[in-house]
């Protein structure tokens, strides 16, 4: 069990999320104290070399233009032409790859899972960097290795601070606030909207971010709205076939303004529907992302003779998992956007399977004699939301 309060310096969770989460910037020296990267820069530069992780390279000095961006998967040569200095490669959803960057994010387990974005890391050799910039996600950055110097500035920029015609959204005039220099183990943690600029101070500078993005507003109603409309025949007409003579030609009369209001309040709004929609809709698999699936796809038999024989199952990084109980009491787990109601014993298995990512054979052991939630975990083995580890 990692200790809460080392991570948030000496503060209790209650103290950290009243005074900080997504109010005040909090420098927290050693919060992982003696804490060792997982990857070596050569390492990180194969990840980036590599089909399915996305990854990018942003180059200050050095290239055809100040500040230019360049998309993976890149060739092993392209390492080797690059400048002393001034340059940044960073790899996104790191923890996909990774399992040690997959188990970081629980560490953070006090925040609620539906919260998490990802782990991206970053490498830059001295006076490397992405330019200043603001976020608009919560981000603990961790210093994996090496020494980044960071300085803050709360004032939010706007569309005329930035530097025009660039694909990237760096700032013209950053004025620094507050400045630290941090070294391995030590870790900002920096709300939405605060303007930062990290600076690699010499080689082989890793810094590890933790994201954590909320949906925008407008995501979350018209994601619910184009959902909803999948339950309409939406190239259907509005019909009035008791069309009354009209006095007047320019007025929307009571009867046709009382059939738009039925027509639109016949949405679902129910606390119920709401719930299940957005549970789904938070853990659906994102637009572009696939699930890698099993090569071979198990009966619940084989299933648990292969569970048995691994002695560890893994909670796949390519899916989401979230769980609630009901007014009724009826608790649902989602995994990729899928609903799953639990019963028995399965709301127990629910708040496992979506508040852990690995799972010992004799932790699930007194669950896998009941035929449904066998079924449940064979399912989403098949799904490709659970894996052995040797997979």
């Amino acid at each position: 069990m990692h200790d809460i309060k080392t991570l948030l310096g000496g503060l209790s969770v209650e103290e950290f999320l009243d005074k900080y989460w997504q109010k005040e910037p909090l420098l927290i020296r050693q919060a992982l104290p003696g804490y060792q990267c997982p990857v070596t820069p050569e390492e990180l530069a194969g990840l980036a070399c590599e089909e399915d992780v996305e990854s990018r390279l942003i180059m200050e000095q050095g290239g055809e233009k100040p500040w230019q961006l360049e998309h993976g998967p890149f060739a092993e040569e392209r390492f080797t032409t690059l400048p002393a200095t001034h340059w940044t490669v960073l790899v996104q959803e790191i923890n996909k790859h990774v399992p040690e960057f997959a188990l970081l994010q629980e560490r953070f387990n006090f925040l609620p899972n539906w919260r998490l974005d990802d782990v991206m890391v970053s490498y830059a050799p001295e006076h490397g960097t992405v330019g200043p910039h603001a976020d608009n996600y919560d981000v603990f950055l961790i210093q994996g290795a090496g020494h980044r110097r960071w300085q803050i500035n709360r004032q939010e920029p706007t569309d005329d601070d930035l530097l025009p015609d660039l694909p990237l959204k760096i700032m013209k005039n950053f004025v620094a606030e507050e400045e630290w220099v941090l070294e391995p183990g030590d870790m900002l943690y920096l709300p939405p909207g605060v303007a930062h600029h990290g600076v690699a101070l010499d080689n082989d500078c890793i810094t590890i971010s933790v994201g954590y993005r909320a949906p925008t507003v407008g995501g979350i109603i018209s994601g619910y709205c184009n959902d909803v409309l999948t339950k309409f025949d939406v190239d259907a007409f509005y019909r009035d076939p008791d069309l009354k003579p009209q006095q007047w030609p320019g007025e929307i009369a009571l009867d046709a303004r009382e059939s738009f209001r039925a027509l639109i309040r016949s949405i679902p709004m129910d606390d119920d529907s709401i719930d299940r929609w957005f549970a789904s809709y938070i853990t659906d698999v994102r637009p572009g992302h696939y699930v890698p699936e099993p090569e071979e796809e198990l009966r619940p038999k084989k299933f648990k003779d292969l569970f048995k024989k691994h002695g560890e199952l893994w909670r796949s990084e390519y899916t989401r998992y979230a769980h609630f109980t009901d007014a009724a009491g009826v608790t649902r787990l989602y995994v990729a956007g899928e609903e799953y109601e639990m019963y028995g014993d399965g709301p127990k298995v629910a708040q496992m399977l979506a508040g852990q990512r690995v799972f010992r054979y004799k932790e699930l052991l007194p669950y896998l004699d009941d035929k449904d939630l066998l079924e449940l975990l064979t399912d989403l083995y098949n799904l490709g939301a659970l894996y052995f580890p040797e997979d």
